[in-house]
């Protein structure tokens, strides 16, 4: 697996520690629909919430949540339609994104939750 695969699984992995800290169930991780995928799903009471988790090692080159742009959020768009469609969702929903930065080997990573963003 390349580097940065690693690095995104692992980010996956820290978001979900961090969520169900806030006492989230995790649904999925990884879902996928085709060649899109929904990173985590989870349930905040009786929201299902879909979140999108954006790892970067530092803060060098770009802010995590930069890497979401139009085509990624259309791609989401499709992939969360198709989850609400498939499992016959009739919760309220709510797309949050977590941006994590740092790496196993660097310690505690800087975590930033944005709640409730309008997907585009």
């Amino acid at each position: 697996m390349a580097a940065h695969n690693e690095l995104g699984k692992w980010g996956e992995a820290v978001a979900a520690v961090f969520l169900r800290s806030k006492g989230y169930l995790i649904l999925e991780q990884d879902w996928k629909s085709g060649h899109r995928d929904i990173d985590l799903i989870a349930k905040d009471a009786d929201v299902v919430v879909f979140v999108e988790v954006k790892t970067r090692r530092n803060r060098q080159f770009t802010e995590p949540t930069d890497a979401i742009n139009y085509k990624k959020m259309q791609n989401l768009k499709r992939a969360i339609n198709h989850y609400i469609k498939y499992h016959h969702i009739d919760n309220d929903i709510r797309f949050d994104i977590i941006s994590i930065v740092g790496s196993p080997e660097t310690g505690t990573p800087e975590i930033e939750h944005i709640i409730d963003v309008p997907i585009i």
